[in-house]
């Protein structure tokens, strides 16, 4: 099964490359616009990975990763940023955000990252199956 990651980037030819890059890559890919279009779309489907810009305009990038960690914790985050927005990238990591890339981000780098960002998020799932397990069933009183 694909890896699903939501581009989130207000840059249009930027978004759209970096969709069509990934898609080549066989990665299931979705887009957003902004932190508000990347909530909706979160709403909507299962995404494992969200490669999220830091610097938008209206809902920024630490107050979407917020917001994503809020709502769906298991989900992983890679911010983008420029060299003038470290510091926030900074700040998102510390919110949650598995990783940041320096934009422009390497194609292959961005892919390492969303591979590593997947095992991740699938370890996690998999150690709360393994409680849940052994938790129903000393409850069942195995």
């Amino acid at each position: 099964m694909p890896i699903t990651v939501l581009i989130v980037d207000d840059e249009k030819d930027f978004r759209e490359a970096l969709c069509g890059r990934l898609r080549v890559r066989r990665f299931n890919v979705l887009a957003a616009d902004s932190g508000e279009a990347a909530l909706g779309v979160l709403r909507e489907h299962p995404v494992d990975v969200v490669v999220l810009d830091v610097r938008m305009p209206g809902m920024s990038g630490i107050a979407t990763t917020r917001a994503i960690k809020h709502s769906y914790p298991l989900v992983e985050i890679i911010l983008l940023t420029g060299h003038g927005s470290l510091d926030a990238s900074l700040e998102g990591m510390a919110l949650g955000a598995f990783d940041y890339l320096l934009k422009p981000a390497r194609i292959d780098e961005l892919v390492y990252k969303v591979q590593d960002a997947y095992s991740r998020k699938t370890d996690q799932e998999e150690k709360i199956r393994r409680l849940q397990f052994s938790t129903d069933r000393r409850d069942s009183g195995e």
